[in-house]
This record gives C-alpha cells, sequence and structure tokens, in this order.
C-alpha cells in the first residue's frame, strides 16, 4: 500500500510537533520528543490530570520523566511550576525542543501500555499541552523500532504521510483533537465495514485462535447502521470514518468514548468463536459496550454539558448532567441492539430487571440524587469504597431509569418518544454544548406540556420512580421476588476459600449485627452447633430455616462472635409483594429484587421495535 500522498496544507510545518517512539518495550518506556515552533519567551507547558470521558483526576504527570529542553545546541532551564506544569526560560520565536520519557504500564482504556507484543496511548497521557498553541496546527510522528518487527499502527488521526503499516505522519487541527484520538500498535486483527455510507474499521488485539471475526463485524455493523438511523434517518453521520480498537484480555471490561473512535476492552472468553452458532453469555455484554460507546459519538462528544464546551485539562470539569450523557446512553445502549435484531425482547427486559435491580438494591439512593452523583462523580463514582453503596446511586443505572420512565411517560400520552426528544436536543443545541434547561425546553415544544414536575422528581429528589406504572401501560408486569441471600443479609461480599465481606448495606442485617466491611465469615453458630463457611451459601445451608444465628469472623486479628437476625426468606417474600401492590411507585425500602414479564406483546412491540 503505497503512503497516503500529503497536500499542501497538511505539510506545512506544524506549530506543535510530537514525535513518539517505544523505546524500551521490555521498560514499558515511550520516548517523547516536542517540538515547538515559535514559543514564547517564558513558554509553560503542562500534561493533563484527566482524560474527558472518565471522571477522575488520575494524575498522568506521575508517568513523566526525564524531561530536557533544548533551543539549538543549547540547553533551556526549566522550571517545575506545580505537579504537572513545567515553564521554559526560551528565547521567544526560535524552535524549543523538550524531550522526555513516559512509562506506560496501565493496560486499560485510559491511559498507556507498552511491552513486548502491544503499545496503545492516549495523547492525555503523553502529549504536553504547549500553552497558547492549543488551537494551532499539531502533528505526530508515530516511529516504529527494530524490536516492532511485523507491528502495525492505527489511529483516528488524519494520515498525513504514512507507511503501509500505519507508522509515520499524523495531523490534527489543535490539541483537541490530537488527545482525542488514541493510537493502537502491535499485531492486531482488522476488518472493516461499511454503515451509513461511513467507513469503520475495528481492530481486536489479543484474541484467541477461536476468534470469529466476521461475525464480530457482522453485529457491529448492525448496531451502527441502527445508530446512524437512530439521530439522522437517511443522513449523513458527522464524521467521515470510524475507529474500534478492541483489547482483549484474561479478565476485563470497559470502554472510553472518542469524536471518531472508541477504545475498548473485554475478556477474549467473551469474544464470538469460530463454528459456534450460540456466542458466550459475555459477547451481549461486549456487543452492548460497543453499542454504548458508539452512541457517545453523539450523546456527550457532540452533544454535551455545556460544562464541557472547552475542556479544563488542569482540573476537575464539574456538571450535574452525567445522568443525561451516561444514563440516557445506558438506555439506548440495549435497546438499540434490540432493534438491531441482535437480542431478542425477553433478552432485553432481563437487561432492565437486572438495571432496576441494581438502583433498588443501593441505599444510596434515598442519600443523593442523580444530579448530585453526576457532580461528584470524581470523588464517589469514580473512587469507590466500601461505604459507596450506601453514600450514592450510579448515574449510569439511575439514569438509564430516568430515560425509561421518561420514554414510556412520553409513548403513554402518545404526542411524541424519547427518540424524538434528543434528535430535537441535536438540532436545538446544534450538535453542541447543551444545558438541562434545552432538555426541558424539547420537552415542552415536543409533548405538549412541561415535565418540570416528573425532572424534578426524577432526577432532582430521591424519590422512587414509577416504573411499576409506566411499564405497566407498556405490556410489562412488574412483579416483587425474593431476593438473594446476600441482599437478605443486606451484603456484598467476595468468596474465595472464605467469605471476605466488602460492603455492609444500611439498614440491614448484617449491619444491625455489627458486621463491618474488611471481616472475614469464618463460621456459623447455630442450634448448638458450629460449621465452617467458605462460600455464602454456606449459611442458607447449615441454618435451613432457623433465622437466630451467631456469625464468627475474624477482624484485625480477632475472632468476634455476632448475633445475627436473618428474616426467613417466605415471610420476606410477602412483604414485598404487598409493598409492591401497595403503590405505583417503588416504594423504600421495599421492594428490593424485582422480576418483569411480558403480558401484552403488542404493547410491548410499539415500544421496542
Amino acid at each position: 500500500m503505497p503512503s497516503a500522498r500529503p497536500s499542501a496544507s497538511k505539510t506545512a510545518p506544524a506549530a506543535v510537533h510530537y514525535r513518539i517512539e517505544p523505546s524500551d518495550l521490555n521498560a514499558h518506556l515511550f520516548t517523547v520528543t516536542l517540538t515547538v515552533a515559535k514559543p514564547k519567551a517564558l513558554q509553560e507547558v503542562s500534561l493533563p490530570v484527566w482524560i474527558p470521558g472518565s471522571y477522575l483526576v488520575r494524575e498522568f504527570s506521575k508517568n513523566l520523566q526525564q524531561l530536557k529542553a533544548q533551543q539549538g545546541k543549547h540547553d533551556t532551564p526549566l522550571t517545575q511550576l506545580d505537579k504537572h506544569r513545567w515553564q521554559a526560560q526560551c528565547a521567544a520565536g526560535k524552535p524549543l525542543v523538550l524531550t522526555y520519557a513516559v512509562c506506560a504500564y496501565d493496560n486499560s482504556v485510559r491511559t498507556a501500555w507498552l511491552d513486548a507484543s502491544r503499545g496503545f496511548f492516549n495523547g492525555t497521557s503523553l502529549c504536553l499541552r504547549v500553552h497558547g498553541a492549543e488551537t494551532l496546527r499539531h502533528t505526530m510522528e508515530i516511529v516504529s523500532t527494530p524490536a516492532m518487527a511485523g507491528w502495525s499502527a492505527i489511529t483516528g488521526l488524519t494520515a498525513v504521510k504514512t507507511d503501509k503499516h500505519g507508522f509515520g505522519l499524523y495531523g490534527a487541527s489543535g490539541y483537541d483533537e490530537l488527545v482525542d484520538c488514541p493510537v493502537e500498535m502491535g499485531l492486531f486483527w482488522m476488518g472493516r465495514f461499511t454503515a451509513g455510507g461511513v467507513s469503520h474499521r475495528f481492530v481486536v488485539a489479543g484474541a484467541a485462535p477461536s476468534f470469529d471475526g466476521k461475525r464480530l463485524l457482522a453485529d457491529t455493523q448492525k448496531i451502527c447502521e441502527t445508530a446512524i438511523r437512530f439521530w439522522h434517518g437517511d443522513g449523513k453521520a458527522p464524521f467521515k470514518s470510524y475507529l474500534f480498537m478492541l483489547n482483549a484480555v484474561g479478565d476485563g471490561y470497559g470502554g472510553l468514548e472518542h469524536r471518531n473512535s472508541t477504545a475498548l476492552i473485554c475478556g477474549r472468553r467473551d469474544l464470538p468463536r469460530v463454528g459456534e452458532a450460540k456466542a458466550p453469555e459475555g459477547y451481549t455484554t461486549l456487543l452492548g459496550l460497543i453499542s454504548h460507546e458508539y452512541f457517545h459519538t453523539w450523546n456527550v462528544k457532540r452533544l454535551r454539558p455545556a460544562e464541557f464546551a472547552s475542556y479544563d485539562y488542569t482540573r476537575e470539569n464539574y456538571t450535574e448532567l452525567l445522568w443525561f450523557f451516561e444514563g440516557f446512553t445506558s438506555y439506548y445502549d440495549d435497546l438499540l441492539l434490540c432493534r438491531a435484531g441482535l437480542i431478542d425482547q425477553a433478552t432485553y427486559l432481563k437487561l432492565i430487571t437486572k438495571t432496576i435491580n441494581q438502583v433498588l438494591q443501593t441505599p444510596g439512593r434515598a442519600v443523593q440524587t442523580v444530579a448530585q452523583a453526576s457532580f461528584d462523580a470524581w470523588v464517589k463514582y469514580y473512587r469507590q469504597d466500601e461505604n459507596t453503596p450506601n453514600a450514592t446511586v450510579s448515574y449510569y443505572t439511575k439514569g438509564s431509569l430516568v430515560a425509561l420512565c421518561l420514554d414510556l411517560a412520553l409513548r403513554r400520552e402518545g404526542k411524541t418518544t424519547l427518540d424524538d426528544v434528543m434528535r430535537a436536543l441535536w438540532m436545538r443545541c446544534a450538535a453542541g454544548p447543551m444545558q438541562e434547561a434545552d432538555l426541558r425546553a424539547v420537552l415542552l415544544d415536543l409533548a405538549g406540556r412541561p415535565f418540570d414536575s416528573e425532572l424534578d422528581q426524577w432526577v432532582h429528589s430521591t424519590e422512587e420512580l414509577p416504573l411499576l406504572a409506566l411499564l405497566a401501560a407498556h405490556g410489562v408486569t412488574l412483579r416483587a421476588e425474593t431476593p438473594q441471600l446476600a441482599q437478605r443479609l443486606g451484603l456484598r461480599v467476595t468468596e474465595n476459600h472464605s467469605v471476605q465481606i466488602k460492603s455492609v448495606l444500611r439498614g440491614g442485617a448484617a449491619e444491625k449485627a455489627g458486621l463491618a466491611p474488611g471481616d472475614e465469615w469464618l463460621g456459623l453458630e447455630v442450634k448448638g452447633q458450629e460449621w465452617r463457611v467458605c462460600k455464602l451459601d454456606d449459611v442458607a445451608f447449615y441454618a435451613g430455616t432457623e433465622t437466630s444465628l451467631t456469625a464468627v469472623v475474624a477482624r484485625d486479628g480477632r475472632i468476634l462472635h455476632l448475633p445475627l437476625e436473618l428474616a426467613a426468606a417466605q415471610k420476606h417474600a410477602t412483604a414485598q409483594k404487598a409493598a409492591s401492590k401497595a403503590t405505583t411507585r417503588l416504594p423504600l425500602p421495599q421492594p428490593d429484587t424485582i422480576s418483569l414479564s411480558a403480558t401484552d406483546a403488542t404493547a410491548l412491540a410499539r415500544w421496542l421495535t
């Protein structure tokens, strides 16, 4: 394949140029050479402290080392201003060259990774920002070394002059575009397809020989075509090409959205396999992740919170709207799988059931609104600890249920749908920054009445959502069910030859007994007998119908005997069912476990198709 032919504008010297070399694969080191064509007399540079889409200050500068600066043949003094900023005392207008190394050992979608078989990086982890030059043209040269024989490189950046393996020069309109296009390097599998008239590439690193790439491409194509039709009908997508980058690992899951690409990670056993008609159960989860990140191409990368009109890479960027941008995207990711024919209606209802139960089994939903949870993402959602379930609610899951309620309420009234609202928002905000007031205005316009009361209750209060009545109106019955033992106890645990307590839920039997996060549950005393507990099911097995037990736990080297009162399962189920019949809203704290079943196929089809 010949190198891409550069245009005159693309070959003009860039204001900011990066040379990225994977210099030592075994030491996980990238070497970066940054050339600033016309620096200021006191030129400041900095490395971002976070990456858009992942709301946590990650301190990428901790991985930067050996920073030096030169002008011509002379060293230029550098002063470190704080944890991530430096100032070069240089002559104005004369090219400034900075060199440094970055240690890349995070095998996730958020930062950078390098070893003898694969390289990956986000620009926020490797590329110092040149203050004052952010909106000028940037270029990046990705260099191959002898140790990378057979490797290829791929990115969403525009190629300027590259070889057949993808190494070479790429261009960007500015710093924001440069760092919004991650780079994948290695011996990866690649496939292509067209959706909505747009070329899509899909690369997979780390897949087993059994991987069925044709099926992954065909299913992803259906997702992309469905999403493009959702937003534009027969119109064009707002990007010229798109790139999926999937890293298959032993155990992992996650994704991070970008304007014309996404970085994904999954367990390699979740990939479809050649010759197997039935894909692994985790494959549906992977397709949901692909759908989620692709939907973000519209909802958060273009249509976005007004607070994200321009990113501040030096600090947290706060917004109360993650319930909309992450939550509504979470609502549509599985819904689009259903509309694309990749899952059936029964599977879709199971996925909704799982989401509802996750919210109902989170006591923090009565403590913090989903808008507050959005604002606090930096210190709560992304810094989870043993008390997280009691202190906050996920803006992904609760936000998706807000979207569900809003869609079902609109459909019940018959004037519009949430689909129409999303498209109207896209037009109203010119595919750009939006505020909650824009959503309220569009709802008023399309529905013919204000939805302020609903949004105030569902988003800005801790009131329960009216799921029971809204689902019933669309052919779905919600029933209370007997919860699993962990929920009856009010515990979240891990099991590995013993029961380790991760979280104790507010108001539950375990909290009343005095169990605490970090305890190891060793045994059980019941009716004068003592039993070893190796997994939580042992509690139910040995206790039988007894409800008065003694838990034997280890805490800080001490053995404790804690009286534990466990409500009978039948009594718990009866209370839940009575509570669910008492009101059209789900009461607090019961029920905490539900199931959904289709009772009106016609009404359900009107919603899901």
